[in-house]
């Protein structure tokens, strides 16, 4: 039974000696890469002088204040008319916010369908907040109970009403479908 109590006071002396165990740092990523918030299951209300213009839900949000920048994942965007009723619904699987103008990009198969039914689909775009509209150089299609067309370069008002495309490359109307 002694026997058995000193070598357990010599393991738990020897367990208490001064080396101590460092925990193993990651040196390749500097201090500003670090996100400095991150949220899961984020939602984002954007107004003007108490008027509801936008809901950003996002999956996962990462705010960088450095580079003031948030991307995001899994985006989905509600955007209210004057009267706050909902007039049109963006989504993307990736975004990213600028956080000095808050103009906001949708990249990766974005998708925005207005409250008429207008679909538009996309690669990447950009909401600027400073006039609120819609821009992209990037190949885009709409389709609406009018018509169908495809080409590159958009600009729109963030409700899908008012639209053009700058380098069309397919038009039809809805009823006949014909190229022109």
């Amino acid at each position: 039974m002694k026997k058995i109590i000193v070598i357990l006071l010599l393991i738990l002396i020897s367990a208490c000696s001064e080396e101590k165990v460092q925990p193993e740092l990651v040196k390749n990523i500097s201090e500003g890469e670090l996100p400095s918030h991150e949220s899961w299951k984020s939602k984002i209300f954007f107004t003007d002088e108490g008027e509801l213009k936008a809901v950003l839900f996002s999956d996962h949000l990462r705010k960088y204040e450095r580079q003031n920048i948030t991307l995001l994942e899994g985006v989905k965007i509600h955007f209210y008319d004057k009267n706050e009723k909902a007039s049109s619904v963006l989504t993307s699987l990736r975004g990213k916010v600028d956080d000095l103008t808050r103009d906001m990009y949708a990249i990766d198969s974005v998708v925005a369908v207005n409250d008429s039914g207008t679909v538009l689909k996309t690669s990447e775009l950009k909401w600027r907040n400073s006039d609120q509209k819609i821009v992209t150089d990037k190949f885009v299609s709409i389709k609406s109970s009018k018509e169908i067309i495809e080409g590159y370069g958009l600009e729109s008002d963030q409700h899908l009403h008012n639209y053009v495309i700058f380098d069309v490359t397919y038009s039809a109307t809805a009823s006949n479908k014909k190229s022109k």
